[in-house]
Order: structure tokens, then sequence, then C-alpha cells
């Protein structure tokens, strides 16, 4: 994006971050300007990338989903062809939420929802012990979640002028 977003644009985001099903009447309500204008600012958002999209934040216990399972994976080597295999291999398995490249002594932390320790145990065996040049693969159970929610209104606040001219 090559505009920052100002300050009405960060209100308008932390708004949305706390509850993205708000009207530009309701967001007018809250950012002094027109429904209009916070429109356009939306659009221009969006389409520089800042916003990315809109979602429900779904209960995943009433769902049937009561356990989350983060894996650490550890791979036989990091060769880009590796790295792209693997990737393409997560990003098409169905129980895998999120992935993320990692440093230190494991390669990746993936995060999977399973219905229970059977379910798991069916997702461990048909998808992530299939993924390509894995090695090592440790299981950690989340006990309870403690805080989850989306990014938080305070980082992104805009920076000072000379924090921004610096980069």
């Amino acid at each position: 994006m090559t505009n920052i977003p100002d300050a009405l644009d960060h209100a308008i985001i932390d708004a949305l971050v706390e509850d993205g099903r708000l009207s530009q009447v309701q967001l007018a309500e809250r950012v002094p300007l027109s429904p209009t204008a916070i429109a356009r600012r939306i659009r221009a958002l969006e389409e520089s990338g800042v916003i990315e999209g809109y979602q429900a934040r779904i209960n995943r216990r009433a769902i049937g989903l009561g356990m989350t399972v983060h894996i650490f994976i550890s791979l036989q080597n990091q060769t880009e062809q590796r790295l792209e295999a693997f990737e393409a291999a997560v990003a098409a398995s169905p129980s895998v939420i999120g992935c993320d490249l990692m440093s230190g002594e494991d390669d990746y932390l993936l995060t999977v929802l399973a219905r229970d320790l059977d379910d798991y145990e069916r997702i461990h065996k048909q998808e992530l012990s299939r993924l390509p040049g894995v090695t090592r693969l440790r299981s950690s159970f989340v006990l309870r979640e403690v805080k989850a929610r989306p990014i938080p209104g305070l980082t992104v606040r805009p920076t000072s002028r000379h924090q921004r001219s610096k980069g």
C-alpha cells in the first residue's frame, strides 16, 4: 500500500475489527465522516489489501470441533522444491487451518481442528503422516484457549512521522 492509513482509516479499521457487520451509517456514528466518505475509505482499504476480507467467528465447539492441536514439523531439508511440495500438500489438507514457516528447531507449525482424539488420530494417519519430506511430527494439544481475537486496535495505530520516513 502506497498510502499509509491515517487516523480516520485506523478508526474505521478498529470499528470493523470489533464488529465487521457495521454499516457505513453505523460507522459514521463512530468516525467523524459521512457514510459516503466511509464507503470510499473502506473500498480504498480493500483495494490496497489492508482489509483482506470479512468473516464470521464460529464457535468451534458448537460445530463439533472441540480439539485444537498444534503440530511442530521438521523436514528432511529445506530446499525450495521440498518447501513448495510441503506447502502445496498442507494447502490441500482439509484439517489444517493454519501453517507457519518457522525459524529455530522446527520448520513449520501447523494448527489442526479435530472433533476428538479419535478424529485427530485419523487426521494424523490420513493427512499429516503423508505430508512430503517430514522427518518429525510433534503434537501439542490445546487444553484451553485463553485468548483469541483479531488484530487488536493498538497494532493498527498510525506511526509517527519520524518512523514513517525511515521505512
